[in-house]
């Protein structure tokens, strides 16, 4: 199963079922912790681990209609016919295909009351092992970059292949740069003043090496706002994690747009000046079903999806104080991105 390769990596044990109660399969861990092979995992009924009451089965009947995760406490885990049972805090979410994820923490490590900070925490042990195996290609890519890019000096390049290899250089850069910070883990550098224009404009770039002509881009930017004091790397990520899904919703226009606005309270924090960025499409919009849970790390409304696009841009957007929201219909999709920006008396104290 698709999920497995990267699951395995995670140290949480996690097991998961298809739209028929059946477990599809379950990682590495889930497997150990169980002290069952994972090749016997398939095919059993989910609530057949629990190996004392029904808490399970309760909410597995209820699974199909279920758009929250909850939290089973000290649940009884057990192969059938096997002893003693493991107890966990178990978290249960629904899936996209009708199963669910089934989250085993045994019952002195769960780290936490809210299930969303579940998961976050376990994927950055598998982030980190792959940003490990990635290392080696991405070097790779950038070697077939520069050279390239002199090829193209050498026999005199359009404009346009010089900037299309220059793009291909610095993004191989900025995912260098990421995953070093996976693999060694360092303070979150300094923010700084940014022109965000300049931010959507390298996101535009890369839409279009993505998506060619297929889909319409449109600028609605007003050229009056000031400098944003952030990251510009980090944004850059989050933003194209918007473009690219709103691409991916099948939108044959997507719109960014940038106001000001004024007087705008982001959380319990009142700001005197803020920017409200939003990436409008015309995609098949936000299933119903994952209203709920859409920022939730794998959670997906497509088969092929890893479900972390958007978790990582509502960190990003948090990272600098700010908010992601969206509403959605079919045909128009509006991601807004609310971020603080100091008033010119403010960044001269």
């Amino acid at each position: 199963m698709r999920d497995a390769p990267v699951l395995d990596t995670l140290t949480t044990p996690i097991a998961w079922s298809g739209a028929d109660g059946r477990v599809a399969g379950a990682n590495a861990a889930f497997a150990r912790w169980l002290g069952v092979g994972a090749r016997r995992l398939p095919g059993l009924p989910l609530a057949a681990l629990e190996a004392d009451g029904e808490r399970l089965a309760q909410w597995l009947a209820q699974a199909p209609a279920a758009t929250e995760a909850v939290r089973l406490r000290r649940l009884p885990l057990a192969f059938p016919g096997s002893t003693p049972a493991r107890f966990a805090d178990v978290v249960l979410s629904p899936r996209t295909d009708g199963g669910c994820w089934l989250e085993a923490h045994p019952v002195d490590e769960f780290p936490g009351e809210d299930p969303a900070q579940v998961l976050p925490g376990a994927l950055s042990a598998a982030l980190k092992g792959l940003a490990h195996e990635l290392r080696n290609p991405l070097a790779g890519l950038k070697g077939a970059a520069q050279l390239l890019a002199r090829r193209a000096d050498a026999r005199g390049g359009d404009a346009g292949e010089r900037e299309l290899l220059a793009l291909l250089q610095s993004e191989v850069e900025r995912l260098a740069a990421l995953l070093d910070r996976l693999l060694s883990p360092a303070p979150p550098r300094p923010h700084a003043p940014l022109n965000i224009h300049a931010v959507l404009e390298r996101v535009l770039r890369l839409a279009e090496s993505d998506a060619g002509w297929a889909v319409r881009l449109q600028r609605d930017y007003d050229p009056s706002l000031p400098d944003l004091v952030g990251d510009d790397d980090r944004l850059t990520q989050a933003l194209w994690n918007l473009v690219r899904n709103a691409i991916e919703a099948g939108a044959a226009n997507v719109v960014l747009r940038t106001r000001a606005e004024h007087g705008v309270r982001i959380g319990e924090a009142a700001h005197a000046l803020a920017l409200r960025l939003e990436v409008v499409d015309d995609g098949r919009g936000v299933p119903e079903a994952l209203a709920e849970q859409l920022f939730l790390p794998l959670v997906s409304g497509r088969a092929e999806g890893t479900g972390l696009g958007l978790a990582l841009a509502q960190q990003v957007a948090r990272e600098h104080r700010g908010s992601l929201a969206y509403r959605s219909r079919p045909g128009h999709t509006v991601f807004t991105l609310l971020l603080p920006m100091a008033m010119p008396e403010e960044e001269a104290t």
